[in-house]
């Protein structure tokens, strides 16, 4: 596994622990559809369905992960939402929300993780 996809992995679990440790239950990680893409992390919170975006950056000298949500690709993640409904038997209760956890890893000291709701 080369680096960048390592780190990519470290941030998508300190982003499950998070969103464990928030009320959220994980229902999958690194789920895919055909070609359309993957979801990082499926979650449920309370009735919502909540397909959430990790972005990790080594410091934040390069573009803060908060703000590598394109327009591109909020519409691919509900492309991905779509995807997820029709293979898991349609929407929840209250719905779903796309969340983007951005996770900041500095050269010292602890990592740095924010979590936004309905981004998309």
């Amino acid at each position: 596994m080369d680096a960048t996809r390592a780190l990519g992995r470290y941030g998508e679990e300190l982003a499950a622990r998070l969103l464990v440790r928030s009320g959220m239950r994980l229902l999958a990680r690194n789920w895919r559809c055909g070609r359309t893409g993957e979801i990082d992390i499926v979650a449920g919170d309370g009735g919502a369905l909540v397909v959430c975006e990790v972005k990790t950056r080594r410091s934040a000298a390069f573009e803060h992960p908060m703000a590598a949500l394109t327009p591109r690709k909020a519409a691919r993640l509900r492309l991905l939402a779509e995807c997820w409904l029709a293979s898991h038997g349609g929407a929840p209760p209250d719905g779903v929300r796309i969340d983007l956890v951005g996770v900041v890893l500095p050269r010292r000291g602890a990592a740095v993780l924010e979590h936004a709701k309905g981004v998309a």
